[in-house]
Parts: C-alpha cells; sequence; structure tokens
C-alpha cells in the first residue's frame, strides 16, 4: 500500500476470555489474508486476554488493540470498532470471532464477494444457504438457529437465511450512512439489527456459504439472556414494523373513498 492510499481491509475481533484461542486466530487470519489489518476489541479480560492482544501487537505492526473498561456488549464493541475503522479510512470492514467458529481460510471468499463489481453493501457468512454447513453443534443448537433465522424474515421481512451469523463484511460507506450510535441491541440481535438496518435503507445483501465450526477451547458466551433479547426485540420490531404496514395501508384506502371536490 502506497502512502496516502486508504487502507483497505480491517477485521474486527472482539474479545472477552479468549486467551488460549485468539493467538491461534491471529495467527490464521494473518496468514489467509495477510493484506488485512486487525483490531482486537477486548472488554478487560480478566483472563489477560488484553494482555496477550498487545504481546501480539508488539510483534505485528497490522495487528491493533482497543481496550474498552468492561464488559459492556457484543453490540457495542463492534460499534466502537466500526468508528475505530471509519475514522481511519479502511475501505472495507470485517466482523470475525476470536474463538476458531469463523475460519479465516473464508475469509478470502467473502471479501471477493464483496469486491466484486456489484458491489453489495453487506456479505454474510451464512451457515443455512447452500453449501453452508456447522460442524459439532448439537441438533437443538441448529434448530434454535434455523427456528430463530426464520422467525427473524417473517417479523422483519429481510431477505437473508442466517441474519444471526456474525462472520461478515460491510463496506464502509455502508456503515457511514447508518446511526451506529442509536444501536442499543446486543448479542445475536445486535447481528439482525444491522442486517434489517441494512435493508431498510435500500443496501444490497448477499450470502456466501461457509464452514461454522464450534469452539473446541473456551466457554460459549450464548445465554438465556441472548436469546431472550432478540426474541422479544425481533418481535418488537415486527408488530411495529406490521403496525405501520396496516397504517400506510388504511391510509391510502381513505383516500380513495374520499369523494372528489371542485372548489367552491
Amino acid at each position: 500500500m502506497s502512502e496516502g492510499e486508504p487502507r483497505r481491509v480491517l477485521v474486527i475481533i472482539p474479545t472477552y476470555d479468549e486467551r488460549d484461542t485468539l493467538p491461534e486466530a491471529l495467527r490464521r487470519l494473518r496468514a489467509a489474508v495477510p493484506e488485512a489489518d486487525v483490531l482486537v476489541v477486548d472488554d478487560a479480560s480478566p483472563d489477560g486476554t488484553g494482555e496477550v492482544a498487545d504481546a501480539a501487537a508488539a510483534d505485528d505492526a497490522a495487528i491493533h488493540v482497543l481496550h474498552r473498561p468492561g464488559k459492556d456488549g457484543l453490540g457495542r464493541a463492534y460499534v466502537e470498532g466500526f468508528g475505530w475503522a471509519l475514522s481511519r479510512g479502511y475501505a472495507t470492514v470485517v466482523e470475525m470471532d476470536a474463538d476458531g467458529s469463523h475460519r479465516p481460510e473464508d475469509l478470502p471468499r467473502l471479501l471477493a464477494r464483496a469486491s466484486r463489481s456489484d458491489r453489495p453493501d453487506l456479505v454474510l457468512g451464512s451457515r443455512w444457504v447452500p453449501g453452508g454447513r456447522v460442524v459439532n453443534w448439537p441438533s437443538h443448537r441448529q434448530l434454535l438457529s434455523r427456528g430463530g433465522n426464520a422467525w427473524v424474515r417473517l417479523a422483519l421481512g429481510v431477505t437473508v437465511h442466517d441474519a444471526t451469523g456474525g462472520y461478515r463484511v460491510f463496506r464502509a460507506e455502508t456503515l457511514r450512512g447508518l446511526p451506529l450510535a442509536e444501536i442499543e441491541s446486543q448479542g445475536y440481535c445486535f447481528q439482525v439489527d444491522m442486517v434489517w438496518r441494512v435493508e431498510r435503507a435500500g443496501g444490497r445483501v448477499v450470502e456466501v456459504p461457509i464452514t461454522f465450526v464450534e469452539r473446541a477451547e473456551g466457554r460459549s458466551k450464548m445465554s438465556r439472556a441472548i436469546v431472550a433479547e432478540a426474541l422479544w426485540r425481533t418481535t418488537a420490531w415486527g408488530v411495529a414494523r406490521r403496525a405501520g404496514q396496516l397504517g400506510a395501508l388504511a391510509r391510502r384506502l381513505a383516500r380513495r373513498r374520499r369523494p372528489a371536490g371542485g372548489r367552491r
């Protein structure tokens, strides 16, 4: 990259207690996409993940670390990371987990799709399109994910099959056009929120099949609270959407029934 040329790709990796998995994730990522920069956003992990990230950054100028004062949710971590990326002129911004579930080796395909001439606003790494699959997931987790995504499509009218997935590529221009400061959702709900916002803004979202691998080390961040938030927020958004549609329909019908009148 020549001096003054915009930086092309930033991969944002949010972390909380990922000391055991982060080094291998960074190693594989730097091997798979050596031209990309990396931003680790650490929420003051008590296991020392932030220090591990700092050590990696000291050895590799392409790795950066954003330390946050405490655990404040996935959504806010990504929003801060987006702001960091946009303020430094990156053209493409990637979301990726640190636990090994998102294979860095799949990222070149996602980036290649994002750079095609039709220039989609958002590319999703999808488990639930032909060619996508999951490894080491029990059947109840697959059912929960498939069912949740079906509900998202029904409630919100989104077109994608994996709105809850967290492996994705944004165009920077798309992120600049979204009201990031207004986003309060977390976890899977944050991922749904971002897809819905892109589509409502008229953006184009495409899906690329990936293999999702359940983490072999550490503890999953999935919780009942995360599932509950996604369910109630999505339902509330869906109700508001339907109410808006019905209101618009009622106004159109009222205009049609209004008798034509001339000036007196």
